[in-house]
């Protein structure tokens, strides 16, 4: 779920994660093509239409980066990057979101974005099960003046085809006001805390299953469905996605909640009480869940994205994307507001599984978790 559109619809219903948005632009709509090797709009017949014009770069991205121009990156980040560069920055927001774009390298169609912003560990992984030939194309060595301020610890791409913008640590929200959150795992299957915890469904929410992934981390492949029964056992309430349990936790049906450690930012900026978004780190642990940029392998536009994404890592646009987006810069460079810093949380250790260790794995656990809670 991208949490944006919570707090900005004052608890309303907002957009669900994947699912919002129309397919935006990257098609001209006269019939034209595009240059490859010029980035310069060419009609039907090959002719060159306005030469002077600035070329286009096509980037494509989940839907809540984009729909509210006030407070999502993307309005903000299309203006700075056209008011620097002599290009049109055009997003795409398909429907269904990366699957688009698998479903059309899959039937051999023509994919029209240049790069895609928002990736994330798993969704490489779904590319390279699903894909024989790649859909994104690894950044050279040196292509990009800003790579080393990229934190080593966010790198989640092996294949060094995902540039790390962005990540978010998931955590419990909880009201003071009703309970006092634990500090560990094994605090949340005391009785005292029966009914008060809302998860998401791991097999249809990426905050739900950041959150499996942490238990994990904490029991074991062997142990952590036992852990779940014992959740289960505690009358944990599994809801379907981040909105849908969020949303509950507000309307008072519980006083915990997983969710993003950067909650107090939005309490903090829509006057919220603060009593009703603590944070608690179980385990003095945060699930990282780092979120990065990359070039499809059919662009030509080589230069042009590399160019995109050094002006992304740049500190004053890190530190735009991060208040924005309200998820924490991904280099060393970005320098974050006093507001920000005082009440976004980072937790004291960062936990996330590595490319290598959730391949072939995050099925199989996942799979076993909607087998052994489905039966119950």
């Amino acid at each position: 779920m991208r949490r944006r559109t919570f707090l900005r619809t004052a608890g309303a219903s907002g957009t669900a994660a994947l699912v919002a948005g129309c397919l935006g632009g990257g098609t001209d709509q006269s019939g034209g093509s595009t240059d490859a090797s010029t980035d310069t709009p060419t009609a039907a017949n090959g002719t060159t239409v306005g030469s002077s014009a600035p070329a286009e770069l096509v980037v494509a991205t989940y839907s809540s980066f984009v729909d509210a121009p006030s407070s999502s990156p993307g309005p903000w980040l299309k203006e700075q990057y056209e008011s620097e560069f002599d290009a049109t920055l055009t997003w795409e927001t398909p429907e269904n979101g990366l699957n688009y774009f698998i479903e059309r390298q899959l039937g051999g169609a023509v994919i029209d974005a240049d790069a895609y912003v928002g990736l994330d560990t798993n969704m490489l992984i779904r590319i390279d099960e699903k894909l024989s030939e790649p859909l994104f194309a690894p950044v050279e060595e040196g292509a990009l003046s800003r790579r080393e301020e990229v934190k080593s610890s966010l790198e989640f791409d092996p294949k060094g085809r995902a540039v790390p913008y962005d990540t978010g640590y998931i955590c419990l929200v909880w009201n003071e006001e009703e309970t006092t959150a634990p500090e560990t795992f094994d605090g949340l299957l005391e009785s005292e805390h029966a009914g008060e915890l809302i998860v998401q469904n791991p097999t249809s929410s990426a905050t739900g299953q950041a959150f499996l992934l942490h238990t994990v981390a904490a029991k074991g492949e062997e142990g952590y469905l036992d852990y779940w029964e014992g959740l289960k056992e505690n009358d944990v309430r599994v809801l379907g996605n981040w909105e849908d349990a969020y949303n509950a936790y507000s309307n008072g049906e519980a006083p915990m909640v997983v969710s993003y450690s950067t909650d107090q930012v939005y309490a903090n900026r829509y006057d919220e009480p603060m009593a009703e978004h603590q944070i608690r780190f179980l385990n003095d642990q945060g699930y990282a869940n780092p979120e990065g940029m990359a070039r499809f392998a059919g662009s030509d536009r080589t230069e042009r994205v590399n160019e995109f994404m050094d002006f992304v890592l740049t500190p004053e646009v890190q530190a735009e994307i991060a208040v924005r987006n309200v998820q924490f810069p991904a280099t060393t460079t970005a320098e974050l507001p006093a507001e920000f810093a005082e009440y976004a949380h980072e937790p004291p250790e960062a936990v996330t599984f590595t490319y290598d260790e959730l391949k072939g794995s995050l099925g199989e656990w996942t799979d076993a978790w909607a087998r052994a809670f489905a039966s119950k």
